[in-house]
């Protein structure tokens, strides 16, 4: 019996690995941007979803400081010890390689003792405000795929916001406000993310969990992305395929998890207490030794691969599409407006390739290697693609349902039928290994 059982098991998992196997080996990766499958007219190219892996993207960062001259060093200061703000017998001198603390120090790497940072100068003008703006730029989107880290050397200010970009720095919206107290600093309820929902995911919070002043141990800041992707995901993330759809028909949703560039505004220093020291201001400055910002090339779903090149990032664009994002379709090849890629449907998204122009190709509008049918289309003629009840578009690559007022649902059925034919056919499988094994 237990043969019998085993040999059916096998032969079950043999049926879907054949089903299965021109789908990406991870499904929501999304690591391949087309492959050749084999259908009775032969080998053709079977186009899917795709984006390049997230990396560190403080590798590919410009940095700029405003005022220009807020690093301490020149001319050199004295300041007061981190670990005993009254021992205040520091130095820092911009001419000595040992005692200058420029802006490169908060990204080289970290674990060397003791540590590296850099530093303003310090608080010495009070009560004038200590301001000073990090201003990180990338000259590309980026898609951010993990928490944003800033590591303080001074304490961690009393009064930070953290802001974005989407237009390369012309106009800045804020992504949080840190505080030791948000109603006296900003007008705002304290919060956490924890307080958040799927729902408020995208609301703008204070939060004062991050502002304790000269503890040693409490020297590092947040911005939770990964808490926000939990909501849809899980709190392990293993639920990447309801992050991805929601990514994708919540154009809001994508576009808080995007930025060109990203701005720290540091409004006032760690104190400690309720009352600065005017007698010992050298207590009072900014340092940072790390900031890790990690994300990908944001591609619009059409490459895996993201190049530098002339100190700037660009999409190595597939699907006959060009340009830094991948934001537009290649020359010939505008047989239709551009699109970006899809998620959906799970597990290889949708391509959304540009097509030849007609004025190029003549009445050609699909065939069995370039323009493929999607989804299980059938090339008719090489002027028009037949399509599955569940598709439609030229070449086969939109669920039918979209267009209907409720769109896609899984009490629709072409929901279900969207999430491919491995899964349509593996209940059956599952039912017949059951009753194999009675």
């Amino acid at each position: 019996m237990y043969l019998s059982r085993f040999l059916s098991l096998h032969a079950l998992w043999v049926t879907v690995s054949s089903v299965m196997q021109h789908y990406p080996s991870v499904w929501g990766h999304y690591d391949v941007c087309k492959t050749q499958i084999y259908t009775e007219e032969g080998k053709v190219w079977d186009y899917m979803a795709c984006q390049p892996e997230a990396r560190d993207m403080i590798k590919y960062v410009k940095v700029t400081l405003d005022p220009p001259d807020i690093t301490c060093g020149d001319p050199p200061e004295t300041f007061c010890a981190m670990g005993n703000p009254y021992m205040c017998n520091n130095e820092c001198d911009a001419s000595t390689q040992e005692l200058a603390h420029p802006p490169e120090l908060m990204f080289d790497l970290e674990g060397r003792h003791p540590s590296t940072f850099w530093q303003s100068t310090t608080w010495k003008d009070y009560p004038k405000p200590l301001h000073v703006n990090i201003t990180l730029s990338w000259n590309k989107t980026i898609e951010l795929t993990d928490n944003i880290v800033i590591t303080f050397e001074s304490g961690r200010p009393d009064q930070m916001i953290l802001e974005k970009s989407l237009d390369y720095g012309r106009t800045w919206q804020p992504y949080q406000y840190y505080a030791t107290d948000c109603l006296d600093a900003f007008h705002m309820d304290p919060k956490s993310v924890r307080d958040l929902s799927q729902h408020t995911v995208l609301e703008i919070i204070c939060t004062e969990e991050y502002s304790t002043g000269y503890m040693t141990n409490s020297k590092i800041i947040h911005f939770e992305i990964k808490d926000r992707f939990a909501f849809f995901a899980g709190p392990r993330l293993h639920n990447m395929a309801s992050l991805y759809g929601q990514l994708d028909t919540t154009k809001k949703l994508r576009d808080f998890f995007t930025i060109t560039d990203l701005r720290i505004r540091l409004l006032r220093p760690a104190t400690g207490e309720i009352y600065v020291d005017e007698q010992h201001l050298a207590r009072y400055f900014y340092a940072i030794s790390d900031i890790r910002v990690y994300g990908r090339c944001k591609c619009n779903l059409h490459a895996t691969g993201c190049k530098e090149e002339n100190k700037r990032l660009l999409c190595e664009c597939e699907h006959n599409t060009t340009g830094p994002d991948c934001g537009k379709c290649k020359k010939n090849y505008q047989g239709r407006p551009w699109s970006p890629g899809s998620y959906l449907p799970i597990p290889k998204g949708t391509a959304n390739i540009c097509i030849p122009s007609i004025s190029s190709i003549g009445t050609n509008v699909c065939d069995n290697e370039l323009l493929h049918c999607q989804n299980g289309g059938t090339c008719i003629n090489n002027v028009r693609c037949q399509c599955p009840p569940a598709y439609t578009g030229i070449l086969c690559e939109k669920l039918r349902c979209e267009r209907d007022p409720g769109g896609c649902s899984h009490s629709s059925g072409q929901g279900l039928a969207a999430l491919g034919p491995g899964l349509l056919l593996l209940p059956g499988l599952l039912t017949a290994w059951e009753l194999c094994s009675c």
